[in-house]
């Protein structure tokens, strides 16, 4: 027999402490002692009164707490059930367990991480050991930690791998708690930290190669406080000195204690060591070195000093014993110069570039003569030249000694550049600030994760809540469809309520086109991807466009010659150009010109185009471009959203972009668009090539997962039918149609009931229909379950989404089929007796 082992939440976890719920006897106890006391009370008033109204007030402030205190009681109950509704709807998922690892109460949000059994055990089973890129850590030891830890009375948490059922590696935040109201019960909580961590990794690379830089760099460089002592050395000046960069800045040593003597500065004057100039130094082992200082100051809000920056140059900075003329040096500072990895740029007081090293040239992708002694503006997009200008203002005017901005600018093969840029001041001789000095860091790379990570974020949210609108649809649209087909075999066409129920069902269907544009966005509909030659394809469509489009607008299309082939479904790639040149119309109400173009692109690295990173590969390319009045600004953010149109009320439901965003995206492409306001729109797809074009001719669609053709003839059959549905109109239809096919019906509100009368079915179970996604158990655990002791049941799954959604969740088996909703009488009939008769 089949045991169903799910929890009842229901009721509360076993274990110490007050009961949940006031009972009715203990009202009546509470009630009794209450009337008793009250009337002792009433009997003791004279005693009372002779011993003092102290001890009368005493007996009555207990009397009130009693009281007080059953009410508190009573609430209990109340409280317990908000708390049980909190968890249940929190998305962090959340489990309690004795300390030996017995699970008592576990989360939808904590269900949906683990496959059945939701217990700490199967997620150890989950931990990845290898998923830790050679951290060093042990991830499985991690959580027995926890769950160690959690015994003795501490709560820790660990970052673990975990490998999903998919085959997918994601990071998990793994908490454990104890309870200290019932000693021996453990709260584990679980966050998904899989984006984090992969910001942290970008983050943690560029700080450590920043870090990297500083410290080997060819010179060496320190700070010091207004005493001289070393506050910061990078590894280049401890080992010029003999002693490690750490040892210097952690002991307090000064500057001035390796300073021999100072020469002759390259202004001809006479250099300290806190100055700019020339200095002798000695070598901790023993031995000197001569080496050029240059220094500036950070001084506090007050004006105080806080710290300086200097710099030690070596003449031979190759090696040597530190001799050479101070030419060389100059030779060897400029070589440091141009080899910087990081951009420089140095600009007069009139804001002309008076020189740039070859990184800051290889980001701009221009030759030195078309930027030194041209106005750095030129450089930097138009949108940041007048907050760039007057951060340097500030500098240049000593209002700030320092600045960091983000900027963009035009790079190399015409792409927007993001970076960082850093300015400081250049001093003169007489310490005047004769210009500034700035500092490019390259964050394109960075900026575009964290924009594709915003996105992708915002994206997969909405697709979400239009995915489960979508769903929940679909069974009322079932419900719609199979009860009017009902109606439609007691009426026929001589009844006059035949129409009415075809003017039903004919809305139905309508509405089923709705939810396949929510499904399309949120990339769960069911596709029949078929390999297609997108030239024959669109000669098919032409003669539809041009009626789409009107007289007032001329077509052209544009096909390169030996054309790839790519693989999708034909009925929703005709879908796609029809949104887009129905969009593209409606942008040219004057007239104008709408263009198609195909051809074939060879993508060598990846590409970020707007919010798509598009993968290296090969594609087939499809721009439609018109000559309308183009996108606003404001609205380029939102044009694929679901219900978002610039149109008026009635012209559109603002689901033709998120559609073909959602159907590019389900068949493995991408979609970007240019547009500006009065210069019109192209948006362009890219589809991945298919591989062998040999397979043009066929066109053979493959159906997996697809709703088969209703067969003709004879619908009705034998058999016991075990129908599991949690909504009670898709279940009541079901149940119906069945039987009206002579089948025998055995109805399931959900997966806990459905193992129940399978165990008390006096007749063998031949066939279960069950929805998917349900209450507590799902659908897929309920086959699971029912095919340990009957391994050759037949089984239907049903949903509102696609088979492709749940592919990964069961392992293939041709007994198991799929029947997507919303579906007919007749769709329904026909695949029970196909299956029965398989």
């Amino acid at each position: 027999m089949i045991q169903d082992t799910s929890t009842d939440l229901s009721q509360p976890p076993p274990g110490p402490g007050p009961p949940l719920h006031w009972p009715e006897a203990a009202w009546g106890g509470a009630a009794a002692m209450f009337c008793a006391a009250a009337a002792g009370l009433y009997w003791l008033l004279p005693e009372l009164a002779a011993l003092g109204s102290l001890f009368a007030l005493f007996a009555l402030v207990a009397l009130a707490g009693l009281i007080r205190s059953a009410g508190r009681r009573a609430r209990s109950g109340e409280v317990a059930g908000i708390l049980l509704g909190a968890a249940e709807g929190s998305p962090e998922a959340q489990l309690i367990a004795t300390a030996q690892g017995d699970t008592l109460y576990a989360n939808p949000a904590f269900r949906r991480l683990l496959a059945p059994p939701a217990a700490i055990d199967a997620l150890a089973a989950m931990v990845d050991d290898a998923g830790d890129e050679g951290g060093g850590a042990d991830p499985a030891g991690e959580l027995a930690r926890l769950r160690a830890a959690a015994g003795t009375g501490v709560a820790q948490h660990a970052d673990v791998p975990l490998r999903r059922p998919s085959g997918a590696l994601e990071w998990w935040r793994i908490s454990a708690s104890p309870l200290s109201g019932t000693p021996g019960h453990v709260l584990w909580r679980a966050e998904d930290v899989t984006a984090r961590r992969e910001l942290e990794t970008v983050r943690r690379g560029e700080e450590e190669m920043l870090a990297d830089l500083l410290d080997h760099l060819p010179v060496g460089f320190f700070s010091a406080d207004g005493d001289g002592r070393i506050l910061y050395a990078n590894q280049t000046l401890g080992g010029w000195l003999g002693v490690a960069a750490g040892d210097l800045s952690s002991a307090g040593r000064s500057f001035a204690d390796f300073v021999v003597a100072t020469g002759s500065a390259p202004n001809g004057g006479t250099g300290a060591p806190d100055s700019n100039g020339e200095v002798t130094l000695r070598r901790e082992g023993g031995g000197t070195f001569r080496a050029c200082l240059v220094q500036s100051q950070r001084l506090d809000e007050d004006g105080d000093f806080a710290y300086s920056r200097s710099l030690l140059i070596r003449p031979l900075a190759l090696g040597g014993d530190g001799g050479g003329s101070w030419e060389e040096s100059e030779r060897r500072l400029h070589g440091l110069f141009d080899e910087a990895p990081v951009g420089v740029v140095m600009l007069d007081l009139d804001g002309a570039v008076r020189d740039c090293n070859r990184a800051f040239l290889k980001l701009l992708g221009l030759h030195r003569d078309a930027v030194v002694g041209q106005p750095f503006a030129e450089r930097l997009s138009k949108e940041d030249r007048g907050d760039v200008g007057g951060q340097l203002s500030k500098v240049v005017m000593g209002a700030a000694r320092a600045a960091h901005l983000e900027v963009t600018m035009p790079g190399a093969g015409q792409r927007q550049l993001a970076a960082s840029l850093f300015a400081s001041p250049m001093e003169g001789p007489e310490g005047e600030v004769s210009g500034l000095i700035l500092h490019f860091i390259d964050t394109t790379e960075h900026k575009h994760l964290e924009v594709q990570f915003a996105q992708s974020q915002k994206m997969q949210a909405v697709g979400q809540l239009a995915g489960g609108v979508a769903h929940d649809f679909n069974n009322l649209l079932t419900a719609m469809i199979g009860f009017c087909d009902l109606l439609l075999e007691r009426h026929d066409l001589a009844d006059p309520s035949f129409a009415d129920i075809m003017q039903i069902k004919q809305n139905a269907n309508r509405a089923t086109n709705l939810v396949r544009q929510l499904l399309a966005f949120s990339r769960k509909q069911t596709l029949q991807p078929e390999v297609l030659a997108i030239t024959e394809s669109m000669s098919e469509l032409s003669n539809l466009l041009g009626r789409l489009i009107g007289e007032n607008i001329e077509l052209k299309m544009e096909h390169q010659p030996g054309l790839g082939l790519v693989r999708v479904d034909r009925g929703q790639f005709d879908q796609v150009i029809i949104n887009l040149v129905v969009n593209a119309r409606d942008a040219m109400p004057g007239g104008g010109t709408l263009t198609i173009r195909t051809s074939n692109v060879d993508v060598a690295a990846p590409v970020q185009r707007g919010h798509e990173l598009i993968e290296a590969g090969s594609y087939v390319l499809i721009e439609v471009t018109d000559t309308g009045v183009g996108i606003a600004k404001e609205n380029i953010e939102r044009v694929f959203e679901p219900f978002f149109t610039t149109k008026e009320v009635g012209a559109g439901t603002g689901l033709g972009l998120s559609t073909v965003y959602g159907i590019i995206h389900q068949t493995g492409g991408y979609i970007t668009f240019d547009s500006a306001p009065g210069e019109g729109t192209t948006f362009s797809i890219f589809l991945p090539r298919h591989a062998d074009d040999a397979a043009a001719g066929e066109g053979v669609p493959e159906t997996a997962g697809a709703p088969e053709a209703a067969p003709a003839g004879d619908l009705t059959g034998v058999g016991t039918v075990l129908l599991v549905e949690d909504e009670d109109a898709v279940r009541m239809f079901g149940g119906r149609a069945l039987r009206n096919k002579g089948y025998r019906v055995i109805e399931a509100i959900d997966g806990e009931s459905a193992l129940d009368a399978v165990n008390s079915s006096e007749t063998p179970i031949d066939l279960i229909i069950s929805d998917v996604v349900m209450p507590g158990m799902d659908g897929h655990t309920l086959v699971r379950l029912v095919r340990q002791e009957h391994p050759a049941v037949k089984v239907i799954l049903m949903s509102g989404y696609a088979e492709e959604v749940f592919a990964g969740d069961i392992e293939h088996d041709p007994t198991i089929h799929f029947l997507p909703k919303p579906f007919s009488l007749k769709g329904l009939a026909g695949k029970v007796k196909e299956v029965m008769e398989s």
